[in-house]
């Protein structure tokens, strides 16, 4: 077993112990939608020894690499003679600024643009999409090591092909780069490949190193730096053909090239064992907690909740130990909660029921005193409709019977001012709190014309646009910092007749899949959008007053550990990533 093997087996825990990380675009394995971070650090590892000559042996008995050159010059010397390629422009020789490392011997650094027969790029005006024909792929076409020729930009007639192929004239065996966007992805054209033509977002390159060599040497983080630090460009990254023609590429002898492409896949392949591995181990896991924490919700009784929940506690610490565990544990918790199942209800509390009471009775009292319509009596609702069996206190009832909802007014844009009352806009709304970072007022004359849209403390406002059903519907509760500030639209206001339920305990239930998952939004001028009706006709599970109060506090309560949990599970993994770094750096060093 050699250094680099003895490497990744004596530190696997290191290497998987990092958690993943977000695609990068570039590298081994950035075709996957997620790699773990020790993991792409080993693959970076793997090709920064491969190109620095650490990988296999050198073995004296190679012809030296100068040679290789000195059949390169030669050959481009006929071709140009020949008048089969163009004679390129003289590089500049690489400074001892350029030389990254020193060479092993019998390798050779020399500038891309003297190694390639040819270098170009892709049609720079591509023709209108013909719908069949020949392929036409762009950078996200190419992947490393891989192309992907089903889903191309476009496809272009047979006119078009011979128009576009008349300068890229590619070939199996040669080495594909994309030079615009995900910059710095290379990939080998196969020998199956169909005939095909590129936009500008990707380079062609031909030479007589070995082209999977060329490869992974265009894809090590010796070659990312360089487009890192000669990129041009903001929105979209890109490097310049005659700045690539000036990359410093080791080139190693012929048959030394054959041994480190083999020994590059060999490792390569282990590092895709252990992802899928540790990959497949995160799925088990997720399923597993998913299932745990699905009976503590399913639970018929008392006994079987413990029971159930005792199983839980007894594993707590190997549960538990990711960032998407902990997510569907809190999720778990505000289920528990609106289901009456997190505290013990005291027998003492007055029931539901009787706030029901109250409330009819307050509807009553607005209606004969005109301060607010009659509204249509509500469907019943019906077994089928209740999600869940709820305690003896407790009582299923529709929204509208005890929440008033109200709309945000469409202030005019013109009568935004620099100073005065702000509006509470959309964009204000945050997840529980309201953010006034980009902030719209109306003069203070001008609101005092729209008392009936004053927020105050404690009022709860839903925003009506974009749901993502995903990570829960924006919503905040108002505090003192908040006000005075007028409700605008596509915000709703949420109020409880007789003050029946605690704002907290509403935004509990706004983030629970009770609330989220029956959400269906429905469509505005092509924007989703939540309304305010479906939004009253929905089911609610309304506990005692005192039962919700107790409630919230346990919800805060527990909501806090999970996110000193995740506070610990984030310095974990740094400290698994700094790790990991430092591995890096011995093995280069």
């Amino acid at each position: 077993m050699n250094a680099i093997q003895t490497l990744i087996t004596e530190h696997i825990d290191i290497w998987t112990a990092a958690d993943t990380a977000k695609k990068s675009g570039r590298g081994r394995s950035s075709g996957n939608a997620a790699s773990v971070y020790g993991i792409k650090k080993l693959r970076e590892l793997i090709l920064e020894l491969a190109v620095r000559g650490k990988l296999v042996p050198q073995d004296a008995n190679d012809e030296p690499a100068s040679e290789l050159l000195k059949r390169i010059v030669a050959e481009k010397a006929k071709l140009v003679a020949e008048g089969k390629i163009k004679k390129s422009k003289p590089l500049a020789e690489i400074t001892d600024d350029e030389k990254p490392f020193e060479l092993p011997m019998g390798w050779e650094l020399v500038k891309l643009g003297i190694l390639c027969y040819k270098l170009t790029d892709g049609s720079h005006n591509p023709p209108k999409d013909a719908g069949t024909g020949f392929p036409m792929l762009s950078s996200q076409n190419v992947n490393f090591g891989k192309i992907d020729f089903n889903s191309p930009s476009r496809y272009v007639n047979a006119d078009d092909f011979d128009v576009e192929n008349s300068r890229t004239k590619i070939e199996s065996g040669d080495v594909l780069l994309t030079i615009v966007a995900s910059l710095g992805r290379p990939a080998v054209v196969p020998n199956n490949a169909p005939k095909f033509v590129l936009q500008r977002s990707v380079a062609v390159i031909k030479t007589d190193l070995m082209s999977e060599f060329l490869c992974l040497h265009l894809g090590s983080p010796l070659c990312v730096r360089y487009y890192d630090i000669h990129a041009k460009g903001t929105a979209q990254k890109g490097i310049y053909l005659g700045q690539l023609s000036e990359m410093p590429i080791v080139v190693p002898p012929i048959k030394e090239q054959l041994r480190i492409v083999a020994k590059v896949d060999e490792l390569m392949a282990l590092c895709d064992q252990l992802e899928n591995q540790h990959n497949n181990a995160a799925v088990a896991h997720e399923k597993l907690v998913t299932h745990l924490l699905g009976t503590l919700t399913q639970s018929q009784n008392a006994e079987d909740f413990n029971s159930n929940w005792q199983r839980i506690s007894e594993h707590f610490d190997t549960l538990f130990t990711t960032e998407a565990s902990i997510d569907v544990l809190k999720q778990t918790l505000l289920q528990l909660a609106v289901m009456g199942k997190l505290v013990p209800q005291d027998p003492h509390d007055e029931p539901a029921s009787e706030l029901l009471k109250r409330i009819q009775a307050e509807k009553a009292k607005l209606i004969a005193e005109g301060k607010i319509k009659k509204a249509k009596p509500l469907p019943p609702i019906s077994n089928e409709e209740k999600p869940f069996d709820l305690p003896r206190e407790w009582t299923f009832v529709r929204k509208a019977e005890i929440f008033a909802f109200l709309n945000g007014y469409a202030f005019k844009s013109e009568w935004f001012e620099s100073s005065g009352i702000r509006l509470l806009r959309n964009v204000n709304v945050s997840h529980g709190v309201a953010n006034w970072i980009d902030v719209a007022y109306i003069s203070i004359e001008n609101a005092a014309n729209f008392n009936d849209y004053t927020l105050n403390i404690d009022d709860l406002v839903l925003s009506l646009d974009r749901p993502i059903i995903t990570t829960g519907l924006k919503f905040a509760v108002i505090s003192k910092s908040d006000i005075p500030c007028l409700l605008l639209q596509r915000v709703a206001k949420i109020s409880s007749f007789s003050k029946a339920v605690d704002s907290e305990y509403l935004a509990i239930w706004l983030n629970s899949s009770f609330f989220v998952g029956n959400i269906d939004p429905g469509r505005s001028n092509g924007v989703p959008h939540i309304s305010t009706t479906q939004v009253a006709n929905m089911i609610f599970a309304l506990p005692p007053t005192a039962e919700q109060h107790r409630i919230v506090t346990k919800v805060d309560e527990l909501m806090a550990i999970c996110d000193q949990l995740k506070s610990r599970l984030t310095e974990a993994n740094q400290l698994q990533q700094k790790l990991a770094d430092v591995l890096v750096k011995q093995a280069v060093n």
